[in-house]
């Protein structure tokens, strides 16, 4: 497919965005940009936050994970459900009851200063890490796909979609995010369902047909039996659910819009009524990646084993080069099918690029205006309120910028496999925080709660590198963040007031 073709369809699909931005940022002010002044219509939420939860991670590693996984990514998807209906009937009520617009309001009122501060700055890293990571994956696809042709530098790539973001978050933030997510969410559906139907169609199958297909070569398998490895099924689930809690319940981006709907009722049917589309839509996912495969070998592909310095791995060649995981989306969908299908990946792909980042940059830049510098605390006239808040907005822009950058050095082959891995250290104290001040009625010795956010994670760490001496055969898996959590929980007990 041209390059340029598909570099002005990116032009285009960005100018529909800015527009959408500009009829929807009218008349806004800092209440619109932290919690869309609590206006939003819970089914617009509910389907803009799928774009929002899925990005482009789901879109390109979800699928690509299943020549190594298999379905076994629907494990962890049974957790995200469980943990849905958890944030819907346990912290969305207390939210609500305390008119929060940041979240870790709580931990102040409940906790402390110093855990209220801990728990910003732990989401403020958290969030970085994570959105930018994912961030980095679509940008990397993008350069390597289209740009790198036409010589543009992978900085440029990066700053230019960074400066994109800005334009049309700058001045409505969630006010603006619940419309545009709604758009890019319908186009990243829209894709997936037609590269679906387009690869059954050129394999001649029907769906019943094209899982008999998969499950000759093993794909279908769903559930791991073994208690000793990292991807056990109850360790699976119970993984799911504590992310789900953590990376939405105790995450100010996704709460965020959650506690922009005016009635808890609402909210909480938001939150439900996402569990179960995701559980659908993920299926979708890897049933696509299974079709991938599929239409990969048809064309001359094949799995193989290889062993690299005593470790055993599994490559996909296909025409000589190894597009094993997160790379084979991109390169079937671009070199191996039709223009129109080129052009369709090309959409859906920054479709769920955006939602991503642009709530992230949002969620990060509400937390340091209100958790950090106490920006509703501030005597200051409304108008130097939105200038500091714009000011923040483009210092969250840079540390965007300067962390894919960081992430390109990295490279990993597969980033929803990092992605987890970091969400199991840095979210991890923030779930010991928030069951802490749940579930027990203590206060604790606020001042040496940072360390406790310090040392919980450093553990953790040291436990995951040092497993195999200390469990033996037993593997240690995405469980880390329950482990993390839980030495949260003890330390803050440890540190309680009589």
């Amino acid at each position: 497919m041209n390059p340029i073709i598909l570099l002005a369809i990116i032009v285009v699909y960005f100018a529909i965005l800015l527009f959408v931005a500009l009829r929807t940022g009218k008349n806004s002010n800092n209440d619109s940009f932290f919690i869309g002044n609590r206006k939003s219509n819970w089914m617009l939420v509910a389907f803009g936050m799928i774009g929002t939860s899925l990005s482009g991670v789901t879109f390109v590693s979800v699928p690509g994970a299943v020549g190594k996984d298999n379905f076994g990514y629907l494990q962890i998807t049974i957790g995200y459900l469980i943990g849905y209906v958890v944030i819907a009937y346990i912290l969305l009520p207390l939210y609500y009851r305390l008119q929060l617009t940041s979240i870790y309001g709580y931990l102040q009122q409940r906790l402390g200063q110093l855990s209220y501060k801990s728990g910003a700055w732990i989401f403020i890293v958290s969030r970085l890490v994570g959105a930018t990571a994912r961030l980095y994956l679509v940008v990397n696809i993008l350069q390597i796909s289209i740009l790198d042709s036409l010589g543009v530098p992978f900085f440029v790539t990066a700053l230019v979609i960074l400066i994109m973001i800005i334009l049309y978050t700058y001045e409505g933030g969630v006010k603006t995010i619940v419309w545009t997510d709604t758009l890019q969410t319908s186009c990243m559906l829209l894709g997936l369902v037609i590269c679906i139907f387009y690869m059954l169609n050129h394999l001649g199958l029907n769906v019943s047909e094209s899982f008999v297909a998969m499950s000759e070569k093993g794909f279908t398998k769903v559930f791991v039996s073994d208690y000793h490895s990292p991807s056990f099924f109850i360790k699976q689930i119970l993984a799911g659910a504590f992310i789900t809690i953590t990376m939405t319940g105790i995450d100010q981006e996704m709460m965020q819009k959650s506690l922009s709907v005016t009635k808890l009722k609402d909210s909480q049917k938001n939150m439900v009524t996402l569990g179960f589309i995701l559980l659908g839509v993920i299926s979708l996912f890897l049933y696509m990646g299974g079709l991938l495969y599929l239409y990969g070998i048809s064309e001359g592909g094949q799995i193989t084993e290889v062993v690299k310095a005593g470790v055993s791995s599994k490559e996909f060649l296909l025409n000589g080069k190894d597009v094993f995981g997160d790379k084979i989306f991109p390169e079937v969908a671009l070199n191996h099918m039709p223009g129109f299908i080129s052009i369709i990946f090309v959409i859906a792909l920054i479709s769920a690029l955006f939602p991503s980042a642009d709530g992230a940059m949002t969620a990060l830049t509400s937390s340091l205006c209100i958790d950090v510098f106490g920006l509703k605390n501030k005597e200051w006239t409304e108008t130097k309120k939105e200038s500091f808040r714009k000011r923040i907005h483009l210092i969250v822009a840079f540390a965007f910028l300067m962390m894919v950058i960081i992430f390109k050095l990295i490279n990993d082959n597969s980033m929803i496999g990092l992605i987890l891995k970091l969400a199991g250290f840095t979210y991890g104290p923030l779930l010991g925080l928030f069951a802490f001040g749940i579930f027990t009625n203590y206060k604790v010795k606020d001042k040496l709660v940072p360390i406790i956010c310090i040392a919980a994670p450093a553990l953790s760490f040291l436990i995951d590198k040092y497993q195999s001496t200390i469990f033996g055969e037993f593997k240690i898996g995405l469980e880390l963040l329950i482990i993390n959590g839980l030495l949260t929980f003890v330390g803050l007990w440890l540190i309680k007031k009589k």
